[in-house]
This record gives structure tokens, C-alpha cells and sequence, in this order.
């Protein structure tokens, strides 16, 4: 019996050395402004793609799981659900507006980054039409950002039914 209580012991002690003596982990660190500029041309190709009514190099933005949340529409779910979304809006515009997004705030740790921007809307002659804010939460998968969420909103009024 007392062999037995030395030798659990012994192996306790064992583990607790090796586990003791590890490393802490230190968490990879960020350029903020490195990822500000990445980030933001993400958000300069997504509106490129939008421009040329790609609705393929639009969606590069985001992940296969993603979810989208817009104003007055249920919740996107999946790549597949938000493509067929962005495509349908590229096609129905007629009137060659096109959209500018900007980066406003940044917030990364480890492998995740949330990005609160702005997006303003233009006519086919550079007339403000619209504008709003968004929100973007990003994973980084096999290297690269992919957005998993994303919500925005217009400052317009909502339109009264007549």
C-alpha cells in the first residue's frame, strides 16, 4: 500500500514539474495599422466587385459560414445565401450608384477582429444618395481575414407605406 502512495505521489509530482515548468503562452501580437490598411482593402475590393456587379468578388469577403444582417430582411446564412443576395441587388440597380467604405474603428486579438466602418452610397454622378454604418466580426482562416457576421444600417428614415 505504501508503494502505491509513492508511486501515485511520484507521478503527481512528475506532472505537476512538467506542467509548472511550461511557457506561458504569449498571445501573437497585432500591427493595428497594418490590419487597419488589410482590412480596408477588403473593403475597397468588396466595393470594386460591387461596381462591376461581380457578385463572386464580393462574396470573396466573406466565409462559408458566414451570416449577414441587413435592415428589414431576415438573417443571411451561409455564402451561398448572402451571394444570392448581393447578386439579385446587383442586378435590380439600373442606376449606376456604388458605395465607399470606411474603416472607422478596429478591434483585434488574437485571431479575431471586429470593424465598426462607414459606408455612404453615390449616384453614377458622385451625388451622396445615401449613407450608413456597419458592423464586421473577422476570423482569420488559413492566414487571411474572412468575415463571419456582418449587420448594417441606413441613417434615412424608414419609408411610410401610403
Amino acid at each position: 500500500m505504501k508503494t502505491n502512495i509513492k508511486l501515485v505521489s511520484l507521478i503527481v509530482l512528475t506532472v505537476l514539474a512538467f506542467t509548472a515548468c511550461k511557457a506561458p503562452v504569449t498571445p501573437e501580437t497585432i500591427d493595428m495599422d497594418q490590419l487597419k490598411v488589410e482590412i480596408q482593402a477588403m473593403e475597397d475590393a468588396y466595393a470594386a466587385g460591387e461596381k462591376a456587379k461581380d457578385a463572386d468578388a464580393v462574396v470573396a469577403y466573406y466565409s462559408d459560414d458566414a451570416v449577414g444582417y441587413g435592415n428589414n430582411r431576415k438573417p443571411l446564412s451561409g455564402k451561398a445565401a448572402i451571394r444570392a443576395n448581393i447578386a439579385e441587388r446587383l442586378a435590380s440597380d439600373t442606376l449606376g450608384h456604388y458605395n465607399v467604405y470606411k474603416v472607422v474603428d478596429l478591434f483585434a486579438e488574437g485571431k479575431m477582429a471586429v470593424e465598426i466602418g462607414s459606408w455612404t452610397e453615390f449616384d453614377a454622378s458622385g451625388n451622396k444618395v445615401d449613407n450608413g454604418h456597419y458592423l464586421s466580426y473577422f476570423e482569420k482562416r488559413d492566414g487571411k481575414y474572412l468575415c463571419v457576421r456582418d449587420m448594417s444600417n441606413t441613417m434615412s428614415p424608414a419609408k411610410k407605406d401610403m
